[in-house]
């Protein structure tokens, strides 16, 4: 299980805030920190994940916590 570094609340925001959010995020935190994103748009499953592709930082997964819905990005660079 992942411990994050920073959370983000992006709950009740509709794509693509979340990842906008984490976008301007990740350059504050140093390379290696994780960053749960806590995001109950439906379309952040899909959204967070190809934005990490896209953009080179790698997506964790869900987090463990059944309850909040969250993902887990680490910065990569």
């Amino acid at each position: 299980m992942t411990t994050p570094d920073d959370l983000l609340d992006c709950l009740g925001q509709r794509c693509p805030l979340p990842v906008i959010a984490v976008a301007r995020r990740l350059p504050e935190l140093p390379i290696g920190a994780v960053v749960r994103v806590l995001a109950d748009d439906p379309a952040a499953a899909v959204d967070i994940p190809a934005w990490c592709r896209m953009r080179g930082h790698e997506f964790l997964g869900r987090s463990p916590d059944p309850d909040t819905p969250g993902y887990d990005v680490r910065r990569t660079h």
